[in-house]
């Protein structure tokens, strides 16, 4: 019964500092905070939004055109 609640609470915390994205840090995990991920994720994800809104922009002119 103990090792149960053991794993529970374990599993728990490991959901919560490496998969549950946190709004208070960027929508990052605190795992990718505390190794230093962040800042490399955090430019993946503004090349993804600027390229995504350049082809948004691309489209729009063509079928306004």
């Amino acid at each position: 019964m103990i090792g149960d609640l053991e794993r529970q609470i374990a599993a728990f915390v490991d959901y919560y500092n490496n998969e549950r994205y946190h709004e208070s840090l960027g929508n990052l995990t605190p795992a990718d905070v505390y190794f230093g991920r962040d800042e490399h994720i955090l430019k993946q994800r503004e090349e993804i939004k600027r390229k995504t809104m350049l082809k948004r922009r691309l489209r729009h002119q063509t079928e306004n055109a």
